[in-house]
This record gives C-alpha cells, sequence and structure tokens, in this order.
C-alpha cells in the first residue's frame, strides 16, 4: 500500500516538477550527455529555451559574452549560469569564416588637410620601408583611430567587417605589403601582418532559461 501511494504521488508531481529539483550542475552534466540537446531541454526538463546563431567578427576584440564564447567554447559543453543564474548557454555547433590580419596608422582628414594627410602617410611608409622606423612606433605616434594604443595591430578580424577597398587590397597584396587606401574620414596605411586563415566564425548557441 505504501508503494503504491510513493507512485501515486510521483505520478502527481509529473516530471517536469522533478526536474525543477534537478540543480543546476545536474542539468549542465546531463545535458552535455544528451544526443539531441533542444529535444533534451524541451521533453525532460520542460524548460524555454532559444536557439541563436553567433557571428565572430574578431578574435581580439569581442562585443561582448556570445562572440567570446562563440570563438573559445567547445561544440557540447554547457557554460554558466548567467544573468543572476537565470541562464545556460550550451554550444550546438561551429562553423569557420576566413579571417584578415591587418595592421593600421589612420590619419583623419578632420584634423589634417588632405594634402599634408597624403604627404604624411608618404613618409611614414618611406620610413617604415627604409627601416628607419617600425610600424608599431608610427601607430603609436600618430595613427588616430585608437589602435596607437595597441602598435596599430587590429587583431585578425572576420571577412565582411572591414572596408570593402581595404580587404580588397588585403587579398592582392602578400606577408609585410605597406599600402595606403583613402575612404571618407582620411587615409589609412595598412600592413599585412599574416596571411588570411580559417578559423571560428560562426556559432549555433542554445539560451535555456532555469
Amino acid at each position: 500500500m505504501k508503494s503504491l501511494i510513493i507512485v501515486l504521488l510521483l505520478f502527481a508531481i509529473g516530471p517536469a516538477a522533478l526536474a525543477q529539483k534537478k540543480t543546476v550542475a545536474q542539468i549542465k552534466a546531463e545535458l552535455e550527455k544528451a544526443t539531441n540537446g533542444p529535444l533534451y531541454v524541451k521533453d525532460v526538463l520542460k524548460k524555454k529555451f532559444v536557439i541563436d546563431t553567433i557571428v565572430v567578427r574578431s578574435t581580439k576584440r569581442f562585443v561582448g559574452l556570445p562572440d567570446s564564447l562563440a570563438y573559445y567554447g567547445k561544440v557540447g559543453k554547457v557554460y554558466g549560469p548567467f544573468h543572476n543564474s537565470k541562464t545556460l548557454v550550451q554550444i550546438l555547433a561551429k562553423a569557420p569564416a576566413t579571417f584578415n590580419h591587418p595592421g593600421q596608422i589612420f590619419l583623419d582628414t578632420a584634423v589634417f588637410s588632405k594634402h599634408f594627410a597624403d604627404s604624411l602617410s608618404d613618409n611614414i611608409m618611406l620610413r617604415i620601408k627604409q627601416g628607419k622606423a617600425t610600424f608599431e612606433d608610427m601607430a603609436r605616434t600618430y595613427s588616430m583611430g585608437g589602435e596607437g594604443s595597441i602598435n596599430g595591430d587590429l587583431g585578425w578580424i572576420a571577412v565582411g567587417y572591414m572596408l570593402p577597398q581595404i580587404e580588397a587590397e588585403l587579398d592582392k597584396r602578400k606577408k609585410g605589403d605597406i599600402f595606403k587606401i583613402w575612404t571618407a574620414n582620411g587615409v589609412h596605411i595598412i600592413r599585412k601582418l599574416d596571411e588570411a586563415k580559417k578559423d571560428n566564425g560562426f556559432a549555433l548557441m542554445m539560451r535555456v532559461f532555469l
């Protein structure tokens, strides 16, 4: 009789109530073992979830937690909880993208006249090519785009997230080449620091609301 009462109580409570009693650590462990994460969340945990596609634009300057996890996170791994212990994040899949690695010295024509910026950019490039100064030194001294504080190194940037004319020129150049590109804002002295490469560019991520 006692066993029957226990069974009836469990039936009355239902799987959703039982799932709520799982600790966060248990949920994370079971979700990582599940062959189909979204189905497990829906049918077993009875939790709400959202699946997002996250784009990694840069491997040096992340916009926030999502693209940082998209780049560094491991497929299948569950991270969190985040947002006051209310959200878990699981990396469901990743896909590659092509990244460029440019350096930049930017001369702003809102500050300099176009003629002066043109002359200064030629002088900077000549000094670098002649070995009288390094690209890093010139970036720290002259760049007006904020990259001076990081020696002009913009890091690895996904194709599609730089100015099209700069990306087009990078495609034609070899590692170490220096060139300049004019835009409406000024002149960009660009150095191709590395050849383009494939890296983590996209991630399919599931947010589970506890």
